[in-house]
């Protein structure tokens, strides 16, 4: 059990911080598109790259330094387009902000950004292969139960985050409210993609 809670304490304050994937399941939930879906996929995600780190992936990671290369300038070069995105919606009319449950965005179209904002971020390789990779064999008997923990980590903070968003919905009734959200969402993008571009 204490390999079960490692894993779960160690995942949860991994995801708390604000990043591309979070913001992006903050912005659905508020407008209450496919949730589930994308609270899913991103668990899901977080489940494979947790699995391939505590088996051993890292290893493999290490040896080959151009894959971290190519990741970092695909995945920022991604983020800088999304985060224009964000901006370009921000600039645009009020009514386009306002999104009604009756006007959702296509499901495949929004599982793909979701899915970009995930596997395009070394960020994510780095806490979820390298890190949760390596602390794992500090419990060489129990690694499937640090493995577990932390994957329920993550789908509990998705879930919650997503849904939890429906609690905010009252506050971005208004359109401004919507503006400021895609700045934020924007300027998340642009800072992260800097960070990848400079480390």
């Amino acid at each position: 059990m204490t390999a079960a809670i490692s894993g779960f304490s160690l995942s949860l304050s991994l995801i708390l911080a604000i990043g591309s994937q979070n913001a992006f399941v903050l912005k659905q939930g508020l407008k209450r598109e496919h949730v589930f879906w994308v609270c899913l996929t991103c668990a899901v995600s977080d489940a494979i790259l947790i699995l391939l780190g505590v088996t051993g992936l890292a290893i493999v990671i290490k040896q080959a330094p151009w894959l971290t290369s190519a990741m970092r300038y695909g995945g920022a070069a991604f983020l800088f387009l999304y985060g224009a995105r964000s901006f370009y919606t921000a600039w645009k009319s009020s009514a386009v902000l306002q999104q009604g449950e009756d006007t959702q965005a296509a499901l495949l179209p929004t599982l793909l950004t979701c899915a970009a904002l995930t596997w395009l971020n070394p960020h994510v390789y780095l806490d979820t292969v390298l890190l949760i990779g390596s602390i794992s064999t500090q419990f060489p008997d129990d690694k499937a139960g640090f493995a577990g923990g932390a994957m329920l980590a993550s789908l509990v903070f998705f879930f919650a985050l997503g849904y939890g968003a429906a609690l905010l919905r009252p506050i971005f009734a208004k359109p401004l409210s919507w503006r400021i959200l895609e700045v934020v969402v924007g300027l998340t993008m642009w800072t992260i993609a800097y960070k990848l571009l400079t480390e």
